[in-house]
């Protein structure tokens, strides 16, 4: 039995614990990330988002070490079992499914200790804000106004931050700083832009001197 790629170019992935069967996570596969899957034996997904192949645990170091893959009956689900490194959810979660949607019982709000970077926890969980009730969430109500909102705070606390360099000691230029990130990350999360394509970008500036870097850009 084998999956027909020309009808299916992604098929769900279903991730289970290899030693207590937990659903861990759901992503995508096409065929490449299966054939990467299968040669490595650690995860390899397509991801919607960032429109290419990424492997798990490529930012974070929580791998997932694959033990057994299997395809269900109409051969367009795979279900992969793993040895998970560290957290399986970007949020820092054992497992992506922590939200209870029955009102009687309470979602899991534990969080075991991740390896992601802050600003990229940070920048998911501003992207999970995008459904939230914006009287409730101001990340959400910068959204429901979006883009003048985000690119007024943006300018504001850019503001705050130059005359806090000018003015202020090195806490306030802190504070100033990480209020001026969130605001940017903000911005990212509504336009939809990773945070993967900017530090592609300062990668490829490394070794670049700042004048031909701009010469490039006009270029």
């Amino acid at each position: 039995m084998q999956i027909d790629w020309k009808k299916h170019p992604l098929v769900p992935c279903v991730v289970q614990d290899y030693e207590n069967s937990e659903v861990l996570m759901l992503a995508y596969m096409n065929e490449e990330a299966l054939k990467l899957t299968q040669s490595s034996k650690v995860a390899h997904y397509f991801s919607r988002s960032k429109d290419r192949i990424w492997k798990k645990g490529e930012s974070s170091g929580n791998l997932q070490h694959v033990k057994e893959m299997w395809l269900d009956c109409d051969s367009d689900t795979i279900l992969i079992k793993v040895l998970q490194v560290g957290s399986a959810c970007h949020t820092g979660a054992r497992s992506c499914f922590f939200t209870s949607l029955d009102s009687n019982k309470e979602s899991k709000s534990e969080f075991s200790e991740t390896k992601y970077p802050v600003l990229l926890k940070l920048y998911y969980e501003l992207v999970s804000k995008k459904s939230a009730d914006p009287k409730l969430s101001y990340t959400a109500s910068l959204y429901a106004k979006a883009p003048n909102a985000i690119a007024k705070k943006v300018i504001e606390e850019a503001g705050e931050f130059a005359l806090a360099l000018k003015d202020s000691d090195e806490k306030e230029v802190v504070h100033e700083c990480a209020d001026l990130f969130y605001h940017i990350l903000v911005g990212l999360a509504y336009k939809d832009i990773h945070l993967d394509k900017i530090d592609q970008e300062l990668s490829a500036r490394m070794g670049l001197s700042g004048l031909e870097e701009k010469r490039q850009r006009k270029s």
